[in-house]
């Protein structure tokens, strides 16, 4: 029997909802149970591919190439499995399906209402997640907060889930418990109002997962209880940690799965988080600090900066840091700042090794290409990823085959020189004005050459990863290039498109046109960011 446990979230978003249902579903893998996870954006949106990553984040890509939101990164980091197109729903693709059921007569010639029929099937894409995953845990995240209109539908179909079959259905709410600088006090009256608010909903929640700066107290936690109608051990404190990865031994520490398994009437069972306990060892004994910086332009939002649009790229950087013993310190590089003044391009001699991620528009490419000019020319570790690659590329052709109008036909649809091209499949998606879920998406295999440095990294020939893009390097100008210092290592088996360079006499140079941060894992680091970082720890060392 698959059992449904939905977590939303209270008072405010950004508290870690997302981990938190990756948390709470490593626990119950641990203790050997099936889980899967599903997240609902209430978007209108049918994909997140089209959203823009400043306000939403970063677009995460599956396997099967669906664009969807960031927390599906987590759940896979978290689970260390893959998810698919099942584990993702937009209130877009919702309505979409609805309508065109109507379309093909699929309700009898009943009216089609919002009630029952977008509850419905919501219910029915949630069953069908865990039919495909065998699942016997389903987690499932209302995106947004407890009181906003947009998510009010999916908490009717949790709420019809758990009238029809009440001991198959749990809630869980993530809620915040603000400590104000001038009262010093935790306060726990917006969580009363979040809990109330979900109450007109129907919906009671079973366990409140209390965020918060520091540990809950005693008489928060009983106030708390007495005014959310709970008992106090169904209130788990969860205080800022200084990694994401402390989070399921933290709501352990607070008996969370046996509150799960007394809702549910199970039997309890032991958690073996043996691996997270290792795995956070080593992360504190991580004690030598490595600068890695983002060349990137999706972090700035106003007078703040935010990493959400980057954080697989975040991610990975990390786990191939603590891989080698190494605490990262990851710097924000406004590309702009060099199209302003190059004198500034100095300051990248002080990192270990420097990252330009992926990206679309024009905004910033000239100061990224002087970036990566310079981390050519000067020696230190680069990356590129996608974007990054195709910088790469056209920083190569500009300033060492002489090609000075060479470009990308996605900046200059006239360059001489289009050395990044618009895919042939894609020239036809462009004029009829197709963007969503248009790109190449998903996983391609490619083939690496062997005594490369990819190859030293991967350790192997034949690789899968995940794309998401509309351009590609140019194979007319590979034969030039490769002659000059600039290899294509890596090649899609199918087609012959170029997904790895290299360049030569360089200690880490690599472009790739794939994401290969998508598939980092805290326990398995991706192959090429280990190597990078093995790299740039080199280089540390070498300063130091």
């Amino acid at each position: 029997m698959t059992r449904y446990i939905f977590v939303s979230g209270g008072v405010m978003s950004g508290i870690g909802k997302g981990v938190s249902t990756a948390s709470i579903s490593a626990i119950l893998a641990s203790a050997g149970f099936r889980v899967t996870c599903v997240k609902i954006d209430p978007y209108l949106n049918v994909d997140a591919g089209t959203m823009n990553p400043v306000e939403h984040g970063e677009v995460f890509v599956t396997e099967d190439g669906l664009e969807c939101d960031q927390d599906i990164g987590n759940y896979e980091r978290f689970l260390d499995q893959n998810m698919y197109r099942q584990n993702y729903m937009t209130s877009g693709q919702v309505y979409q399906s609805v309508i065109n059921r109507e379309r093909e007569l699929k309700y009898d010639g009943k009216c089609v209402e919002l009630i029952p029929h977008i509850p419905e099937e919501i219910t029915r894409r949630l069953e069908l997640a865990a039919q495909k995953t065998k699942a016997d845990f389903v987690l499932v995240e209302i995106g947004g907060t407890i009181g906003e209109y947009q998510n009010l539908l999916f908490l009717e179909a949790a709420r019809m889930m758990h009238l029809s079959s009440p001991g198959k259905v749990l809630f869980v709410m993530v809620s915040y418990l603000p400590v104000p600088e001038m009262l010093g006090e935790m306060k726990t009256k917006p969580t009363q109002h979040a809990v109330r608010t979900l109450n007109t909903s129907g919906i009671q929640p079973d366990i409140i997962i209390a965020r918060s700066t520091v540990a809950l107290d005693k008489p928060r936690k009983q106030k708390i209880a007495i005014f959310c109608n709970m008992r106090e051990e169904n209130v788990i404190s969860a205080p800022d940690v200084k990694s994401i990865y402390e989070v399921p031994i933290n709501f352990e520490k607070g008996n969370l799965s046996d509150r799960i398994f007394e809702k549910f009437g199970m039997a309890k069972r032991k958690c073996d988080l043996k691996n997270w306990e290792i795995l956070n060892r080593k992360i504190r004994r991580a004690k030598k600090e490595i600068r890695i910086g983002i060349v990137g332009k999706y972090f700035a939002t106003g007078k703040f900066t935010l990493s959400d649009a980057y954080i697989s790229v975040i991610e990975a950087v990390k786990h191939a840091a603590w891989h080698h013993g190494l605490k990262p310190h990851i710097t924000w590089i406004d590309p702009e700042i060099y199209e302003k003044s190059s004198l500034k391009l100095r300051e990248l001699e002080g990192f270990a090794g420097v990252i330009v991620p992926g990206g679309f528009g024009e905004r910033g490419i000239t100061g990224k290409i002087k970036a990566i000019g310079y981390l050519r020319k000067k020696k230190i570790p680069f990356l590129g990823l996608c974007y990054g690659m195709q910088m790469a590329v056209i920083e190569f052709a500009r300033n060492v085959a002489g090609l000075r109008k060479a470009s990308s036909t996605e900046i200059d649809a006239a360059t001489p020189h289009p050395v990044i091209s618009t895919m042939a499949e894609q020239e036809k998606n462009l004029a009829e004005g197709k963007y969503g879920g248009s790109m190449r998406l998903g996983s391609y295999p490619c083939e690496i050459k062997p005594r490369t440095i990819s190859y030293r990294a991967y350790g192997e020939k034949n690789i899968v990863e995940r794309h998401r893009h509309r351009y590609e390097f140019n194979n007319d100008y590979r034969e030039t290039f490769e002659k000059l210092g600039l290899k294509a290592v890596g090649l899609n088996p199918q087609r012959n498109l170029v997904e790895i360079v290299e360049l030569s006499g360089h200690p880490f140079f690599v472009g790739v046109q794939f994401h290969p941060e998508l598939k980092s894992r805290p326990m398995r680091p991706h192959p090429l960011f280990r190597e990078f970082l093995r790299s740039a720890k080199a280089r540390l060392q070498r300063s130091s």
